[in-house]
Order: C-alpha cells, then sequence, then structure tokens
C-alpha cells in the first residue's frame, strides 16, 4: 500500500457518508407547502367570489331586468 493509498482511506474515513435528510425537516417542509398552497386557494377563491358577487351578478340581473321590461311592453295575445 502506498502514501497516497493510505491517505485516501484516512480521507474517506474521516469524510463519513452523507447523512440523508430527517424525516421530521421533510414532514415539515411538505406541512409549509400544504399551507402555502390552501392559502393561495383560498386567496383566489374569495377573490373569484368577490368578482362574481359585485360585478358579475348585478350584470345578470339587469339583463334579466331589462327582458322582463320587454315582455311588459308587448300586447297581451
Amino acid at each position: 500500500m502506498s502514501a497516497t493509498e493510505s491517505e485516501d482511506a484516512a480521507i474517506l474515513t474521516a469524510a463519513g457518508a452523507p447523512k440523508p435528510r430527517p424525516r421530521r425537516l421533510r414532514a415539515a417542509f411538505v406541512a409549509v407547502l400544504t399551507a402555502q398552497y390552501t392559502l393561495v386557494a383560498l386567496a383566489v377563491g374569495v377573490t373569484v367570489a368577490g368578482i362574481l358577487r359585485y360585478l358579475v351578478t348585478p350584470q345578470i340581473v339587469a339583463k334579466f331586468e331589462a327582458i322582463e321590461a320587454a315582455l311588459k311592453r308587448w300586447p297581451a295575445p
């Protein structure tokens, strides 16, 4: 065995194998991503509901009221 091989062996034993990520860290990461996804989905849902309630619904009601007024102007058969 040469001197460089013994040095390489010493370096390899000192370095050790890479440690896998702990499961707690992975679980915390998944929990944070889930919470973030939930909050974004909630914000998007509330925004869409607000747009529908305050912008789209009055337009639809106005169209039906216009149709109702037009039908009332027609002579009865």
